[in-house]
């Protein structure tokens, strides 16, 4: 049987977005990122995060919480239109 590619949803998408542009605003790496995670128990790669970014790959809420929790964020912000950038 054949397996059907998954597809991103304009969620997905969004917090892709999110996720970049918040770690951009922190002028955090990919990889400084991914060991921000990783500290807080959340095992991701550098190039886990840049296939999240791109929308390439799917993550669940484990993931996008700890993605929120080290960019300085609620995870509702990652799929907010217009989100903030952190204050502090």
């Amino acid at each position: 049987m054949a397996t059907r590619p998954v597809e991103i949803g304009p969620a997905r998408i969004q917090a892709a977005r999110n996720i970049e542009r918040l770690r951009l605003l922190h002028g955090l790496s990919q990889q400084d990122l991914a060991e921000r995670c990783t500290a807080l128990g959340r095992p991701l790669t550098n190039i886990a995060l840049s296939r999240t970014e791109r929308a390439r790959r799917r993550c669940d809420v484990d993931d996008l919480v700890t993605i929120a929790s080290a960019l300085g964020v609620s995870p509702i912000a990652l799929f907010t239109a217009s989100v903030a950038a952190p204050r502090g």
